[in-house]
């Protein structure tokens, strides 16, 4: 306790009467203070705790904590170091806090990849023509796709999509089957606002999941993307936009100096570096602006490196195909897309006479991420229970930012935040007298975005039974607490929730914005599926949001510190009540779904076909049979080989409709009949 020494009790009473009172009721009047002193001490050092263990965790020492980088590694052991400084008990998994498990990593195109097109073949018997394409310059395999050998007849099918409500089908009377499928990006009349096709904003028949899921369901054996036209005429008037600017920053640069009187050898320095750099980019704008700017796409560029079907994915420039479209009907696909358009009316046609053989060579790595737990253990007749509390401390890594340059995405928001303030949160419950009636269960989950595979292989692997977890306290970007508004989902999943959180907010002076449902794109979801009731606390999205501007400097570490007393009364009353909340189902926001099936995603989905790591209590699926770790090999009339192909199939029904579901279960096969459900 601090002690006051501003004036001495001894030299007051040395003084008159008068005097000596002034001087006792002064003295009294510290001691009154002391308290208010002593908190404003605590909060101090609280706020720096928060603010030191952000920017541990959003430095570039942790290479923005991507899933299997050496920055989440130095992340992990940071918060295994916080937990055993705290006094948590840690030795849970091989004596260690470390819960591993592996997630797909990196994958590269292998050097035994290769393709070639097959012309008719020539007049009096010679061989036909064969156009051997260069890798990463006129085509590439890209992601979604699988290693395979091939050679097989191509087809033209406009933009590859089947709409129902649009009217549109470039399938219409095509036989595909067996065959490969030339398919431009995107979709028609992209630049008319009265298109079919939600008019100027992209609709889900423009992603390259939609477009890959339809092919394989009509059969095809391999997939070719090339960039559409209207795309690529957006892309270029981009980038003259840019030249032209570089151009204008280089010439005011070159008459700014011309104003500085007797420049220093340091700025004659700082200008040339500045000069060249902006020489270089208005040189690489100039090389794009030359050639036809028609880039060849990396392999992750239809959403990752996972491989959710069993066929070829490939991209080739335009100007590899549209010598097939000369030969067989004497057109290019810029032609070809004008007639679209007019329409929309498909225009698609066999390239006859024409094949495509080639091999595509994927290697795919797999890390061993892991989640990081630590428990505050409690006593007393509940003491066999826990509340957890989770937040996620990965984030997105090293990418290239707006201006083409690899940047660090330190994600101090999202979520070096959270994972501070459940360090915190850990800390502020380990150091009270009494210990808690539950146990508290901490963990900081990996892989939250890779899809919450950390929070779901927990909950498949639990370190206390689902039966005996209470609640789930998920704490996801708190650090930007903006006119006192916290949000908290959730509310709805447990009896009591309001009336425990509803008083809180006017102690904390914040302003609880309530959601019932806990459904939502973090790690809270997966403990709401297993029906335990959750509560998931966040500050609010902002532009920043996964981007390299997501940085230590804009948080709020006062709002910060804020949530964590709050969070952690919340914590205490979960842990201590006798009885515990029961889950209660939250009817679910409509959703742009036709039909649901009722099963979630195992974590692993290396066997091919989708693998169910959970069914939903009294969900379609369940009512079928289906089970979980079962393989979904078909539904209805549509092979499926991952989780798109499942959703694509989905969205053509509607709740009510029977379709055969073809499992794997073991070595059998097994045939059920699902009816399915409305959102």
């Amino acid at each position: 306790m601090l002690q006051p020494k501003a004036i001495s009790p001894i030299r007051a009473f040395d003084r008159k009467p008068f005097q000596v009172c002034t001087g006792a009721c002064v003295l009294l009047a510290l001691f009154a203070v002391l308290p208010a002193l002593v908190a404003a001490d605590e909060t101090a050092a609280m706020e720096k705790r928060l603010l030191d263990a952000v920017s541990f965790l959003a430095s570039d020492q942790c290479e923005g904590r991507a899933a299997g980088s050496t920055g989440i590694e130095l992340a992990a052991d940071f918060v295994a170091q916080q937990f055993q400084a705290i006094g948590l008990k840690t030795d849970f998994v091989d004596g260690g806090p470390f819960q591993p498990f592996s997630v797909d990593a990196r994958a590269e195109v292998g050097s035994s990849t290769q393709l070639t097109l097959l012309g008719p073949p020539g007049e009096d018997g010679k061989e036909p023509a064969a156009i051997k394409l260069k890798l990463h310059e006129e085509f590439s395999p890209i992601g979604g796709g699988n290693s395979a050998d091939f050679e097989v007849p191509i087809v033209f099918v406009g933009f590859g999509i089947t709409g129902e409500k649009e009217n549109y089908d470039d399938y219409a009377d095509m036989d595909v089957k067996g065959k490969a499928v030339v398919i431009l990006r995107h979709e028609p009349e992209q630049g008319d606002p009265n298109s079919v096709f939600k008019g100027t904003k992209p609709s889900d028949h423009a992603t390259f999941r939609r477009k890959i899921a339809n092919a394989r369901e009509h059969g095809a054996a391999c997939v070719i993307f090339v960039n559409d036209a209207f795309d690529l005429r957006k892309t270029l008037g981009q980038i003259r936009q840019n030249w032209q600017k570089a151009l204008d920053e280089l010439a005011a640069e070159h008459e700014r100096f011309k104003t500085v009187k007797n420049p220093t050898l340091q700025e004659i320095k700082t200008q040339h570096e500045r000069i060249q750099e902006l020489t270089n980019q208005v040189n690489k704008l100039n090389e794009t602006l030359a050639g036809r700017f028609d880039p060849v796409l990396p392999l992750g560029a239809a959403g990752g490196i996972r491989s959710d079907s069993n066929i070829p994915i490939l991209q080739c420039r335009r100007e590899v195909i549209d010598p097939l479209l000369k030969d067989v009907a004497e057109t290019d696909l810029a032609a070809v897309e004008r007639e679209i358009d007019e329409g929309p009316k498909p225009k698609s046609f066999d390239l006859k006479g024409w094949r495509v053989a080639g091999r595509v060579e994927i290697k795919r790595e797999k890390h061993t991420v892991k989640n990081v737990i630590g428990m505050l253990e409690g006593e007393g007749p509940h003491a066999d229970e826990a509340v957890v509390i989770g937040a996620h401390y990965d984030h997105v890594g090293v990418r290239k930012g707006s201006g083409g340059k690899m940047e660090v995405y330190n994600g101090a928001d999202d979520n070096a935040s959270g994972t501070s303030a459940m360090i915190e949160i850990a800390r502020m419950l380990a150091s009270r007298d009494k210990k808690l009636g539950r146990d508290v269960l901490f963990v900081a989950f990996t892989a939250e975005e890779r899809g919450l595979l950390g929070s779901r292989h927990y909950v498949e692997h639990p370190l206390v039974p689902l039966d005996n977890t209470v609640a789930m306290i998920n704490l996801d970007m708190v650090g930007r607490l903006r006119s006192n508004v916290l949000n908290v989902h959730g509310t709805g999943t447990g009896t009591g929730f309001d009336q425990l959180l509803d008083p809180l907010g006017g102690r904390h002076e914040l302003d609880l914005k309530k959601r019932p449902s806990g459904f939502g794109p973090s790690d809270h979801a997966s403990f709401c599926r297993k029906n335990i009731p959750v509560l998931f606390f966040i500050t609010g999205f902002h532009s920043d949001l996964h981007k390299p501007t997501d940085d230590v400097e804009k948080i709020n570490v006062p709002g910060m510190r804020r949530v964590c007393q709050l969070v952690g009364e919340v914590a205490v009353e979960l842990a201590d009540q006798d009885e515990r909340p029961k889950f209660q189902t939250v009817p679910t926001e409509k959703s742009g779904r036709r039909s649901y099936l009722g099963v979630m995603p195992a974590s692993d989905q290396s066997g091919g076909g989708f693998t169910v790591g959970d069914v939903l209590k009294d969900g379609p699926a369940e009512k079928a049979g289906l089970k979980k770790d079962d393989v979904i090999v078909q539904l209805g009339d549509a092979k499926i080989s991952g989780l798109q192909d499942v959703m694509t199939e989905l969205q053509k029904h509607k709740g009510g409709d029977r379709l055969a579901v073809k499992i794997r279960r073991g070595n059998d096969e097994v045939t059920l009949e699902v009816t399915l459900g409305t959102p």
